[in-house]
């Protein structure tokens, strides 16, 4: 049986020393490393070593009884949440570990909301629990509050030594969430084998989430929890029919062979076999819909060093040479299967967690831009988030980022693998706009010879929702094919705003009405309409920027609590009663991104080190100072000519621009 358990936390929680006695134990390794020692063998990367954090999601093999497992040791640093997000969605289990000291943090609740999310089963590790100030029940308390009511202490509650009998508390937890459990409870039928299928199938709908309590630096409660683990998680994957995978990484070698790391689904998948996946590059073209290449090697990663194989089966992990273009959320199919039954099958290629600044890159100016260019579209096909950009008018290439540490790491990334001294910019803060009321959009577009014509609603929707399409339009008006013409071009690419020119977002489009003409419509002309379409409509309403927020968690002396909640009104930020444990406070908030980046160092220094602030990611909301930003922006609606909102009529054979204030009077479907 193959399965991937994934590990996840916050930083410093212990992750990688948990790691590490997991795959000693199962004799994966011959000797223990310690983080502070720089010799673990999950961070074997020389930049994770001098940091003492995990950067990169790293993986580990062992065999236990029966089972293959693959692990996979997440980053823990808010900063690489994105790296953290794309490992979960390849995981059968997760193991969240939480530190008995600090119990759970921003990151970890950030852990668990996606891990839920994205529905992988869930297991948790309180660790540290041999060090002074660990109280196992305020622990349990604090999960219950934060994470969840359904996680239940097994700790005792499987006895190793007799056959891993069940003690009463865990069989009357399980039976207060099942109906059928409870009447059994009830009669007292505790039937081993009952309970605990019960027990393995409600980890797997996350319907529980089983706790363990130990100390992975000492080796207290590993191998219990390890056998847990391997008596309650199962997987049922299918090795007969053609092969399905899923692609969650992208790497490349110094001679730049690009390496692709992919979970197998379904079906084996051999050498020189060839596969087909959706190409992103030409969603639009229906001709060339898929990509086709063939697997030259078949390698078993174990951390940095790997095996090559000539086959591998359904729930491995692997990584294949040969797939050219596939990006890390792409379904990879064999080459024979029929695209009927592919077409449910949805790529996963954007991620939730989401840079909310960027950077420019600065650099020697001797230095050739197109070849720095191509040494950062290398590192965004591995990270995608980076969004790398380079500006034609302006010669300059910036980056989406997370936060200050992503940048330093980024910096030595690029010096060590391209030997190339940069730095970066300030960090810029990723504004947004949205509309406050419903509007409607006409767009029309008929130069000689095209005709395409667009009647869109447009509403605003709750914070944080993005944007989303239907339509509503009679196919005898517009066939089906027009109506999805009108949906892919809505999605083809951001659409900037009217006051800074940020992305759009926030939105409900509805498709209302539309036309076509049987002989002159042809490629492009709905991509026109539409785009002039909705400009049109959300120039004709008040509209709003957004700006990204923090949900921050403030511990500190509490000598300093007037002064921080001074500091927390100042920069714009709300905050929830503190709470006072003893000379210790904490106070937890939110707050504009742009205001509070810097405050750890600010902490820091007047707390002389005995306060510290962690962040999560609140999503966008109402900017607190627009009038400021705008003014710096300085953006001109009217003089963007790849977002305008006239329209092109015909008349005559002579094609003549209409104002968006007037469309409407020579639209052909009002």
């Amino acid at each position: 049986m193959n399965k991937t358990i994934g590990i996840l936390a916050h930083v410093d929680a212990g992750k990688t020393t948990f790691c590490e006695q997991i795959l000693y134990h199962t004799k994966a390794i011959r000797k223990l490393g310690r983080v502070d020692h720089k010799d673990t063998f999950l961070d074997s990367h020389s930049i994770e070593k001098s940091r003492g954090i995990t950067i990169f999601s790293g993986q580990g093999n062992f065999t236990y009884k029966d089972s293959n497992y693959y692990l996979i040791d997440t980053p823990g640093h808010i900063d690489f949440s994105p790296e953290m997000e794309r490992a979960i969605k390849i995981m059968d289990y997760a193991i969240v570990i939480v530190s008995g000291i600090e119990r759970v943090q921003s990151h970890t609740k950030t852990a668990f909301r996606l891990l839920k999310e994205y529905e992988v089963p869930t297991f948790i590790f309180v660790n540290k629990m041999d060090r002074v100030g660990a109280d196992k029940d305020k622990v349990i308390k604090d999960l219950k509050s934060n994470l969840s009511e359904n996680i239940i202490d097994i700790s005792n509650s499987f006895n190793i030594e007799e056959n891993h009998e069940l003690d009463n508390n865990l069989i009357e937890f399980i039976a207060e969430r099942d109906d059928d459990l409870f009447e059994k409870y009830l009669e007292e039928k505790y039937e081993k084998e009952l309970w605990i299928d019960s027990i393995r199938k409600m980890i797997k709908d996350s319907k529980i989430y089983p706790c363990s309590f130990g100390s992975a630096l000492n080796n207290i409660g590993i191998d219990s929890f390890l056998d847990k683990i391997h008596m309650l998680t199962y997987t049922n994957y299918y090795e007969d029919g053609e092969f399905i995978g899923k692609v969650y990484k992208i790497t490349n070698e110094e001679n730049k062979k690009r390496i692709t790391y992919i979970k197998s689904l379904k079906g084996n998948l051999s050498v020189k076999d060839e596969i087909k996946y959706r190409n992103v590059l030409n969603v639009n073209n229906e001709e060339h819909e898929y990509s086709y290449d063939k697997i030259n090697q078949i390698r078993i990663y174990n951390r940095e060093k790997f095996t090559t194989e000539n086959m591998v089966g359904a729930g491995q992990l692997f990584a294949v040479t040969g797939i050219n273009n596939a990006v890390s959320g792409n379904y990879v199919f064999s080459n024979s299967l029929q695209s009927s039954t592919i077409k449910h099958i949805i790529d996963d290629i954007n991620v939730e967690i989401k840079a909310n600044m960027k950077s420019k890159v600065i650099f020697d100016k001797s230095l050739n831009i197109n070849e720095i260019y191509n040494y950062f579209k290398i590192l965004d096909s591995e990270e995608p988030s980076l969004k790398v950009n380079y500006d034609e008018k302006l010669k300059e290439i910036s980056v989406h980022v997370m936060g200050k540490i992503q940048l330093e790491i980024l910096k030595e990334v690029v010096k060590n693998r391209f030997n190339l001294d940069i730095e970066f910019g300030p960090c810029e803060i990723l504004y947004k706009e949205s509309i406050n009321e419903a509007t409607k959009g006409c767009g029309h577009f008929e130069p000689l010879g095209h005709y395409a014509e667009v009647y869109l609603k447009i509403e605003s929707t709750e914070r944080n929702s993005g944007i989303s399409f239907e339509s509503i339009a009679l196919v005898d008006d517009l066939q089906a094919g027009y109506q999805n013409l009108v949906r892919t071009h809505i999605f083809e690419r951001e659409h900037r705003g009217i006051l800074g020119g940020y992305p759009i977002t926030d939105i409900k489009i509805t498709l209302l009405d539309g036309r076509a003409h049987k002989k002159h419509t042809s490629g492009g002309d709905f991509r026109e309409a539409t785009f002039r379409a909705l400009r049109q409509g959300i120039e004709k309403v008040e509209n709003i920027l957004l700006e990204p927020y923090y949900k921050f968690k403030i511990e500190i002396n509490i000598d300093y609590i007037g002064r921080v909640l001074s500091d927390i009104q100042k920069m714009s930020g709300e905050f929830e009663e503190p709470q006072i444990f003893g000379d210790r406070v904490i106070i937890n908030g939110r707050g504009p991104v742009s205001t509070f980046m810097d405050y750890s160092m600010e902490i820091i220094y007047f707390s002389k080190g005995s306060g510290s602030i962690s962040y999560i990611n609140d999503g966008y909301d109402v900017c607190h100072n627009t009038e400021a930003v705008l003014k710096k922006v300085n953006y001109n609606k009217d003089a963007d000519i790849d977002y305008t909102s006239s329209s092109i009529f015909c008349s005559k054979g002579q094609a003549y621009s209409v104002d968006a204030e007037k469309v409407e009077e020579y639209m052909h479907c009002l």
